[in-house]
């Protein structure tokens, strides 16, 4: 019992209990209960309204544009876009997670269900597994399921209007009568094989974090021991970046080839890919550098921290996150700039394609190399117990 009188006890309690919600907040609390919400997808309807032989006409076109816009349920936000062209192009800049086209013989081929030689038209998804795996998924399954709604009610429908006309239905057409429109997906960018699904980009990042910031910290305290040797404090954190980017670049090119060689990662963009992260690890170490040369060790608390609430993160679109997620870590944490970066690099066809995220990565290494160059201006303080000897 004697035990439970001690003090340490119940504070180390208390201590466990506040580690235990901080990393419970930056391992689950970003993740649990997260669902897809406002995917934006392309919608293309190029149908032309087909006339019936009773002088009707039937637009399945624009029956299926009111239908998925206005259904409520489904996790996708529309952009009506004038062409397929169209579609692909904002595809290929980011805007859209995917694309439904609705071709122009769409009511022709499901009118033509009806006669003796049934040509079904074919809707085609687009989905884009290079911006995310996971928001991919959503828009296959999404867009899959609604097709097979719209499939059910047409099929019933044209059944109960040819049952009103003849009791005996040709095979062919019958068998067309199952999916009175066929679907075909597509995916566009995709990620390769040794990909981890699409989650290599995040994975590397949270590497490269990790070693920038050991060489960060073995950094730190060389020119803590080359100034008890005497050294001059600015000269030797001046010199501190200069050596932080070397080792950068050959661990962010060892990091591809260990990738490629011992793991089989496919990457269309090997060499792109290691500058790009060699820019990442070289703003990696200018932050963690600056915060241990200002603070000292407690930074790495702070680094470790940062690491741990932004992982979770990395591989997830921002519309699957929630409200708090998305502004309180996803919308300023630099690890993010790097995984999307990594992901235009890879899956986009190299450093053309990377925009915002590399201007943000350039901006946070020029602060924090401005605030690691300052930081040897500030005067040493002196050790503990140190006599001062007055003249």
């Amino acid at each position: 019992m004697a035990i439970f009188k001690q003090k340490i006890t119940w504070i180390g309690t208390v201590v466990v209990l506040v580690v235990l919600v901080v990393f419970g907040a930056a391992m689950m609390g970003s993740v649990l209960g997260t669902k897809p919400k406002d995917v934006p997808v392309a919608l293309v309807v190029l149908d032309q309204a087909a006339n019936l032989p009773n002088g009707g006409t039937l637009a399945v076109g624009e029956m299926m544009k009111m239908k998925l816009t206005e259904n409520k349920e489904m996790p996708i936000s529309w952009t009506i876009v004038g062409s397929e062209e169209e579609a692909r192009s904002g595809i290929d800049d980011r805007d859209y997670y995917g694309a439904l086209i609705l071709p122009a013989d769409l009511s022709a081929g499901v009118a033509s269900l009806a006669g003796p030689e049934p040509k079904p038209a074919t809707v085609q998804i687009i989905a884009s597994e290079g911006l995310n795996a996971q928001a991919a998924t959503v828009v296959k399954q999404g867009l899959g399921q609604a097709m097979r709604m719209v499939n059910a009610d047409l099929s019933k429908s044209l059944l109960d209007q040819m049952s009103k006309m003849t009791e005996q239905v040709p095979i062919s057409v019958a068998q067309a009568l199952l999916a009175p429109i066929n679907v075909q997906e597509e995916t566009v960018h995709a990620v390769g094989t040794n990909n981890a699904t699409g989650n290599a980009p995040g994975m590397l990042t949270q590497i490269m974090w990790m070693g920038s910031l050991v060489t960060a910290m073995i950094l730190f305290l060389a020119g803590g021991n080359a100034m008890k040797g005497g050294a001059r404090r600015l000269s030797t954190i001046a010199m501190q970046p200069v050596a932080g980017v070397v080792i950068t670049g050959i661990a962010s090119g060892f990091l591809i080839w260990m990738a490629s060689s011992w793991y089989g990662m496919e990457l269309a963009q090997a060499t792109e890919t290691w500058l790009f992260l060699w820019l990442a690890g070289a703003t990696f170490y200018m932050l963690q550098s600056a915060l241990l040369n200002w603070i000292g060790i407690p930074a790495m608390a702070i680094l470790v921290l940062l690491m741990f609430f932004s992982m979770p993160l990395l591989n997830m679109a921002p519309e699957f996150l929630s409200s708090a997620s998305h502004d309180w870590i996803y919308s300023w944490t630099p690890l993010r700039f790097v995984s999307g970066g990594l992901r235009e690099v890879m899956y986009f066809g190299g450093l053309d394609e990377v925009g915002s995220n590399a201007a943000a990565l350039w901006s946070i290494a020029g602060a924090f190399l401005i605030l690691l160059v300052a930081s040897g201006l500030r005067k040493a303080k002196a050790p503990r117990g140190e006599a001062v000897i007055a003249n």
